[in-house]
């Protein structure tokens, strides 16, 4: 039996929009996804985040389900329109009592709360009056909406996420349009980007100033990567590989541990990528307290030659022109429903990049899962393939910590099915599976496996 250490993290993670519903009551104010949720054609059926799993109502039905899996952590984002309408000033005091009453419910059921402050559901108004992540004000008025949190919150969570992929906010969001606000630009990405790294360097900034001495807690930011094996031994390959890496993880890692860019970066996007003032880069660097990372998948990275593939930008770390490089996967590879390829091996290598690049921070895994098109068998669902994914990625993350790699936590994404973004509602990530129509949550054998895992500290 593979055993991890005794400290080691075990929980799993959702986010606001995804779960709570209750989009338009109790004072809560409109966010970005409500809008572009309205957009036909934008969502997959048409679906949206206006009930979602209802965990606003059933709160302390759903905290019940994560005591039977025996969950040590619980990694949950804060509707930022949930408790100021407007994205500032105001302070709604429902929203403020909602997440007081989930705070106190998990800890009561000893679970410990890890919290995310910004999972890409920004208020409305600050698009409209903002330009949303585009504006230069966006990062004060963060730090403002971080600084409401800690007062509220802080006595009681010690673990802080500032910012939950600022690379989908920033691409997705900015670049290609198909995430909320639907914008598409082959610079605005870099603006946004850079402007998430300002408020994530505020929020860190008001919170070691102001509370971290005597609330005791700890701050950090999530960023997604999926690992880039060169498709080839070829230096262009490999050259390939890296610049695809530093384009999709450096991007936003690099300036919190050392400040600056990536040179790649610098040299290949000239004034399209902003720079920091002196006074930024002091408050970025070494702005984390650990290294959170969302990984999903692995991809084979090829030298473009000035000969992008068609259809390439998805997948890519940044823009396909900008890169120069092409992604595939290996056909033998096992694929998700999100056609997302399992490959194990490639969590472990990455880890080891980041361990070597960044100089053995501290690495918690904040989202790692799958999506299958799950059946009801019974009273159950019959969840092999999901099983047989997390064994194959916690095997390779215990590798990597007999490496050196320093892992200090694991969440599975997600704790129960929910809305999936553009995806809407026909991929199915959770250890719970849930019926939509009469919102009946159906425990999956992998919560089973799960639980043991936790209870055993290993498996």
């Amino acid at each position: 039996m593979i055993e991890f250490p005794k400290e080691f993290i075990w929980g799993t993670a959702t986010s606001s929009y995804q779960i709570e519903g209750a989009h338009d009551i109790d004072g809560k104010g409109p966010s970005i996804w409500d809008a572009f949720c309205s957009i036909p054609g934008k969502v997959f059926n048409g679906d949206d985040g206006n009930i979602a799993c209802d965990h606003y109502h059933r709160m302390e039905e759903d905290v019940a389900l994560m005591r039977q899996m025996g969950l040590k952590a619980y990694r949950f984002s804060i509707s930022w329109p949930r408790i100021m309408p407007t994205g500032r000033n105001q302070i709604n005091q429902k929203g403020i009592h909602f997440y007081n009453r989930l705070i106190d419910e998990l800890l009561k059921n000893n679970i410990e709360p890890w919290i995310t402050l910004y999972h890409w559901d920004l208020p409305l108004a600050l698009q409209f009056e903002e330009d949303g992540w585009l504006g230069e004000s966006i990062a004060d008025a963060f730090g403002k909406y971080a600084e409401v949190c800690f007062t509220h919150f802080g006595d009681r969570v010690k673990n802080w996420i500032t910012i939950n992929e600022a690379w989908v906010v920033a691409m997705l969001g900015y670049g290609q349009g198909v995430f909320a606000p639907g914008r598409r630009s082959n610079s605005e990405p870099y603006l946004a980007g850079h402007n998430l790294l300002r408020a994530h360097a505020e929020a860190v900034h008001v919170y070691r100033e102001k509370f971290q001495p005597t609330q005791k807690g700890r701050i950090g930011i999530t960023n997604n990567c999926d690992w880039r094996e060169p498709l080839t031994e070829s230096a262009a390959d490999k050259l390939a590989a890296q610049r695809a890496l530093e384009f999709f993880l450096a991007w936003f890692a690099d300036p919190v541990y050392k400040g600056v860019y990536p040179d790649v970066m610098v040299e290949r996007l000239g004034d399209r990528l902003p720079t920091f003032t002196p006074e930024e880069a002091e408050k970025l660097k070494g702005s984390s307290d650990f290294f959170g990372l969302n990984h999903y998948t692995t991809m084979l990275a090829s030298d473009a030659q000035g000969q992008v593939m068609e259809g390439n930008v998805y997948g890519n770390g940044g823009l396909s022109e900008d890169q120069e490089v092409n992604l595939s996967v290996d056909p033998a590879w096992s694929l998700t429903e999100m056609q997302w390829a399992i490959v194990p091996w490639g969590c472990r290598k990455l880890l080891q990049w980041i361990s070597e690049r960044y100089d053995k921070p501290e690495i918690i895994i904040t989202e790692n899962g799958c999506a299958f098109d799950d059946k009801i068998v019974g009273d159950t669902v019959t969840d092999q393939p999901r099983i047989d994914f997390f064994r194959g990625y916690l095997t390779e993350i215990h590798k990597a910590i007999e490496k050196g790699v320093n892992v200090g936590g694991y969440f599975m994404w997600s704790f129960m099915d929910n809305f999936e973004w553009a995806s809407g509602y026909c991929k199915r990530f959770g250890l719970h599976y849930v019926d939509y129509r009469t919102l009946q949550r159906t425990p999956k054998d992998s919560a089973k496996w799960m639980s043991s895992v936790v209870r055993d500290n290993g498996f």
